[in-house]
């Protein structure tokens, strides 16, 4: 389960953030996470209280927004969305796309509190 260390690096990352910051704990944690991420959002979200115990985001609310796949046509420069396992394009029906989005995962936001 790849989703636990995913959550961990993730986690060091917030964590950076918060000190810089001067924050005494993490609230709330926003992600976006694509369909071609390789990321199971279901296992991810089940790994994140078992890294977060005992960190400065144990309490911190997880939201995670999943994107849409968009691919750009090579052969008449169409982007458009796609299925996961049908990466052609809406305008032309060729295959030859690139993938425009969809394989991210994007730490969007972090909500701090300076418990002063």
């Amino acid at each position: 389960m790849h989703e636990l260390s995913i959550c961990m690096s993730l986690l060091e990352q917030v964590d950076a953030i918060a000190r810089e910051r001067g924050a005494g704990k993490v609230t709330r944690i926003e992600l976006k996470v694509g369909p071609l991420s390789g990321i199971e959002i279901d296992l991810l979200r089940n790994a994140y209280p078992l890294a977060a115990a005992d960190t400065i985001a144990a309490d911190a609310e997880l939201v995670i927004e999943s994107s849409d796949v968009v691919v750009r046509c090579s052969q008449c420069g169409t982007e458009s969305d796609a299925k996961p396992n049908r990466l052609i394009c809406a305008s032309c029906g060729d295959y030859r796309t690139s993938v425009v989005s969809g394989e991210e995962l994007i730490l969007q936001r972090v909500e701090l509190d300076d418990l002063s």
